[in-house]
């Protein structure tokens, strides 16, 4: 029956898996569960920055607002964020940040003390919390890289000096980009892509080598033993019909058909490294699980009200 609803059992498969990428398959469902999954992940899974500065001494360039933005703007590792409490809901504190529920205290203190121009990075934030700290990317970059000494939050000269202290608190993207623990977050259906042989036969070797040149990418090429026309990547085509509006300019019409998997997706995720991208797939699917139960605790709660409404009518003879 057209536009019946039916339960679906969604699958997941890991393709590629790095601490700050990850590739996987998401198959049996739909479109808008795939959305929400990417929403999610963008906006509403936890990690910890930098909320609140309160800056002592400021010499620098920069004044006081600028370095606050930046220093929120730093990934800090949130492994613990979804256990931690929101800073609104907590009730152990007054928001000052000495709370081990809510919040993470830093402190810096920097001074240039030579003709050297002194990089204040990252590095130089020091945590209440070793679990707390900010994103290492040393490892991903090399020895004489700048990124070994961390991000750079402000330069000194000679006399100039930063000293402030810093409250990180939980939160999710969709307050603030600063606790987004994604840098990209992306979908494509996967492609299925049918070659008629019967027709391609009829094609000479020059017109093959035309249609898969027509594609501007690489989905295409031809086989050196048989000389026909196969499939390399079909997860390579980006949906631009070159090679359909090519078939159709050659006359050709059913050469070559290509169409969507409207049940299967491919997600590519970066994490900003607040958290590894294997994590906040499974913390966003936690989070949607815990939004589909509200949901379904509030459907629960209205037929419940829809009964007892009916039952009271009934009672005043309604």
């Amino acid at each position: 029956m057209e536009g019946a609803s039916y339960q679906r059992f969604p699958k997941i498969k890991i393709r590629e898996m790095k601490d700050d990428y990850l590739k996987f398959e998401l198959r049996d469902t739909d479109s808008s569960m795939a959305n929400a999954l990417r929403r999610v992940m963008i906006a509403e899974v936890p990690t910890i920055a930098i909320d609140l500065v309160e800056i002592e001494v400021n010499s620098s360039v920069l004044n006081d607002e600028f370095i606050a933005h930046r220093l929120g703007l730093i990934p800090l590792t949130s492994e613990r964020a979804m256990s931690m409490r929101f800073s609104r809901d907590c009730d152990a504190c007054d928001g000052d940040g000495q709370c081990e529920f809510c919040s993470v205290e830093f402190h810096l203190r920097a001074k240039c003390m030579t003709d050297q121009t002194l990089d204040v990075t990252s590095k130089d934030l020091y945590s209440s919390d070793h679990t707390v700290v900010p994103v290492d990317f040393t490892e991903s970059a090399g020895y004489d890289s700048p990124e070994q000494r961390g991000i750079i939050i402000v330069k000194l000269r000679r006399g100039q000096e930063l000293r402030l202290r810093a409250i990180a608190r939980k939160g999710i993207g969709k307050d603030h980009a600063k606790w987004s623990p994604a840098a990209t977050v992306t979908f494509m259906y996967e492609p299925e892509i049918y070659i008629n042989e019967d027709m391609m036969e009829t094609l000479t070797l020059e017109e093959k080598m035309t249609l898969v040149e027509s594609s501007p990418t690489k989905v295409f090429d031809i086989d050196p033993n048989t000389q026909q026309v196969i499939v390399v990547d079909p997860e390579a085509y980006t949906y631009d019909d070159e090679v359909l509006k090519k078939v159709e300019a050659m006359g050709k019409p059913g050469l070559i058909d290509i169409h969507a998997k409207e049940d299967s997706f491919i997600f590519t995720v970066e994490s900003t490294g607040a958290i590894k991208a294997s994590q906040l797939l499974l913390n966003a699917l936690e989070v949607l699980k815990q939004k589909l139960d509200a949901v379904r605790l509030s459907e629960d709660t209205v037929e419940a009200d829809d009964q007892f409404g009916e039952l009271g009518a009934h009672m005043r003879g309604g």
